[in-house]
């Protein structure tokens, strides 16, 4: 038998770590549709090339460009039928209930147009637009030797091929220094460069050179009143070495050039009225620098994020496949290539810190790349799973203050959402619904089946609250603590009595997304206190008594708090089918497979259930689970990974990465099976969705170390697949520790546990629980 020694050590901080693995994707041919192109952005601007080789088309995002404005679509009569859609659920009238809720208790005018809310005063995300590049080679001889990659080490985008023995590069890169977009081109001959430049997007636009020798796209988008919505820039100018360049009829024309650098900047009026001049300035000081050094620079400040964590598994293998192909061999094969869920792993951090910045926007259902002006479900932010979900994976991923802009949207949502609880529930606080946008919409989605989950609010602060306990930043707990506090003063002041149990539960509610049958066989959606609300109310209270005591405030409340914490129900009701209860009663389900898995919200992102504490729960979620099958849209698929990982079953949730990781082309709207990945690593709902992106990294991150449960524990979820060797740096845990380890034959080998003081802390190293001191990172 080997004995494996096992050390506690530190080593000197250092500020980023290297990765063995090549993190690359790279491809033989150009893009054939947009979701083959290449996604780069620096947390405002986006651009994603399609490598073409006549003709280039690179799409341009800009995270804040959004249609709609503001509204206040609150009915302020809703209250006043509460009392009767209550007594309707209390006499399991839930159609009726249904019903009146549909009449009197959703938003008022179109909503969100369900899904269509591109003219509409909900509005949507949006594509900035194109920039198209079309060449003259004065040959009509075919390219050779084509490549196409995108390094997610140093955030830069290649294409190279050559014709008639000439080699053309282009390079791109969305700046982390210069505040641009930037495409250099370049031809192994003298004077072999000639292409113009366009830029124009589906409606709303005009386009005309700019007496600064520029070409400028400018606009103002539909917001579902008047017409006259947020307005819009994007400008490109060119540097040449030779050739000639000619700013006219709309477009640039580079001509017998050898090396071309087009500088893009892009903006809009969302919270910047002096936007415009802003572009020009970021421009001007642009151009004067080297474009080497702005690329340096670029590097080294996205690294400083990136190179936070170093993932390993086993000796890195040089993979000569196209990662399209790759794909299509780990489907046959997967155990044979270790290092693809690295390069998804790593991925999915390079998508966050390329998607937001801190004082902008979170990123929506697309993060920051969309072709369209209606992208699907408005590309806005749903509440019910998924822009919480392209968050989870940050904390353990060491990318901690990505958080920081959800808890600005949610911030901007109190004041509407406190309007929202008067005009619905005549409730204290705030709340927010199913959907929201950047405008603030908290009002309830247009139809009972879906819009009337007030889950939401509750949801939103689990994030805020899981960015506190992995920092201790007592600062930020003094910021959000009002946040979390008027959450959960809605929840408690719109609470009633279940007389057939005596628990105090939610009224009315659906189970997001899912409907049940009633007796008469009915399809209804509408209830009374779904379990993901009592999950949620039971979490949330209990945040916000440690918060209070943290704070030394609010002693009446956090006394409140506890006295009504006895009265919620648990965290969750067994079934006689062994099953966890989606619904307080227990109804029969019409789709057991559904997508949503709501009720299981206590198992993840929530502590309430875990394998140490409710054992009981935990084996119900399993069987749950079981009967939900593992198919799905990629984020359902990426959700169930993430409930197998705190499970501790390992290779159920490799299972699930699996299927995620299976390729496909499809982008028709799916609420079934079916989820995958493009051939640019992009979830696939389809069509492409984000979070199954985020929501696989984090799985994978829960896989590799969990610290939920009053301890850390390393490798808590290891499939047989990745246990013969690897390892990790720079994971963290909660109470701001960072973890780096190393193991051989599913042993830890060697760790080190880093805080900025030394503290003891409880850990679960090799099947055993122990008491050691983290060592000091100062």
């Amino acid at each position: 038998m080997i004995k494996y020694k096992v050390l506690l050590f530190i080593l000197i901080p250092i500020l980023g770590y290297s990765q063995k693995s090549p993190l690359e994707l790279w491809y033989n041919k150009s893009a054939s549709q947009w979701e083959e192109t290449l996604p780069l952005g620096n947390g405002r601007l986006g651009i994603m090339p399609d490598g073409g080789v006549t003709t280039e088309k690179l799409v341009l995002n800009d995270i804040t460009l959004w249609s709609g404005s503001p509204q206040d679509a609150n009915n302020y009569k809703a209250f006043s039928f509460l009392p009767q859609i209550r007594e309707l659920l209390l006499d399991n009238k839930n159609s009726d209930a249904e019903k009146l809720i549909n009449e009197n208790f959703v938003c008022t005018g179109p909503g969100s147009g369900s899904g269509d809310g591109a003219n509409v005063q909900f509005g949507c995300y949006q594509v900035l637009g194109d920039m198209t590049l079309k060449f003259d080679y004065k040959t009509k001889s075919q390219p050779i030797n084509y490549s196409r990659n995108l390094n997610i080490q140093t955030a830069l985008a290649s294409t190279q091929f050559t014709i008639d023995g000439v080699t053309y590069k282009r390079e791109y890169f969305a700046g982390f220094g210069d505040d641009a977009l930037f495409v250099k081109l370049t031809s192994s001959k003298k004077g072999k460069l000639n292409f113009t430049v366009q830029l124009d997007r589906p409606e709303y636009f005009k386009t005309e050179n700019g007496k600064d020798n520029s070409l400028v796209m400018t606009g103002q988008l539909n917001n579902g009143i008047d017409g006259k919505g947020m307005k819009y820039k994007a400008k490109v100018k060119a540097k040449t070495t030779d050739g000639s360049v000619l700013y006219a009829n709309n477009t640039i024309e580079i001509k017998n050039a050898t090396e071309v650098i087009l500088y893009i900047s892009a903006g809009t009026d969302f919270k910047d009225k002096n936007f415009e001049s802003s572009i020009d300035k970021i421009l001007d000081v642009t151009m004067l620098k080297k474009y080497e050094d702005q690329k340096k620079i670029h590097i080294q400040n996205y690294q400083k994020l990136f190179n936070r964590v170093v993932l390993n598994f086993g000796k890195p293998v040089q993979k000569t496949l196209p990662t399209n192909e790759r794909l299509d061999a780990f489907l046959k094969e997967p155990d044979s290539d270790t290092e693809l869920p690295v390069l998804f792993y790593q991925y999915g951090r390079y998508l966050s810190i390329s998607s937001t910045r801190v004082g902008l926007l979170p990123p929506n259902l697309q993060g920051l790349w969309a072709h369209q002006v209606q992208t699907p479900w408005n590309g806005d932010y749903h509440l019910d799973v998924n822009v919480q979900m392209n968050h989870w994976a940050l904390e353990t991923g060491n990318l901690s203050e990505l958080n920081l802009p959800l808890k600005d949207l949610v911030k901007g949502m109190i004041p509407y959402g406190e309007k929202t609880a008067k005009a619905y529930y005549n409730a204290d606080g705030w709340v927010a619904h199913v959907i929201t946008n950047v405008w603030g919409f908290t009002e309830p989605g247009e139809s009972a089946s879906w819009g009337i989950a007030k889950a939401g609010s509750g949801w939103l602060c689990n994030n805020l609250w899981n960015h506190y306990l992995y920092t201790k930043d007592q600062n930020y707990l003094a910021e959000i603590y009002p946040i979390i506090k008027g959450a959960a003063k809605f929840y408690n002041s719109m609470l009633v009595k279940d007389p057939e149990t005596g628990w105090l539960v939610t009224s009315p509610s659906v189970s997001p997304e899912n409907s049940f049958l009633l007796p008469n066989g009915q399809d209804a959606h509408v209830c009374m206190g779904p379990t993901i609300d009592n999950q949620i109310v039971r979490e949330l209270f209990n945040g916000v008594i440690v918060a209070s005591q943290k704070l030394g405030i609010d002693s009446d409340l956090r006394n409140d708090f506890e006295k009504r914490l006895q009265l919620l129900p648990p965290s969750g009701v067994i079934g006689t089918d062994g099953r966890i209860q989606e619904w307080l009663k227990p109804y029969k389900e019409p789709d057991p497979q559904h997508r949503h898995i709501s009720h299981l919200y206590g198992l993840y992102p929530a502590s309430l259930i875990t394998p140490e504490s409710t054992p009981d729960l935990a084996e119900a979620a399993k069987k749950t689970l079981e009967v939900r099958g593992d198919d799905g849209p990629s984020w359902s698929i990426a959700y169930k990974m993430l409930f197998w990982s705190r499970l501790k079953d390992g290779n159920r949730a490799y299972k699930l990465l699996k299927a995620i990781l299976r390729p496909t082309l499809a982008t028709n709207i799916n609420y079934g099976a079916g989820g995958g990945v493009y051939p640019n690593l992009l979830s696939a709902g389809p069509p492409f969705q984000i979070d199954g992106n985020f929501g696989a990294t984090a799985a994978i991150g829960e896989m590799l170390i969990q610290s939920h449960a009053g301890f850390i524990e390393l490798l808590p979820a290891m499939p047989d697949a990745w246990l013969k060797e690897g390892e990790v740096k720079g994971l963290k845990a909660e109470g701001n520790f960072t973890i780096n380890m190393k193991w051989k034959n599913g042993k830890i080998i060697q760790y080190e546990i880093l805080s900025p003081s030394p503290e003891k802390v409880k850990i679960k190293i090799n099947g055993k629980v122990k008491n050691v001191y983290s060592k000091s990172i100062q």
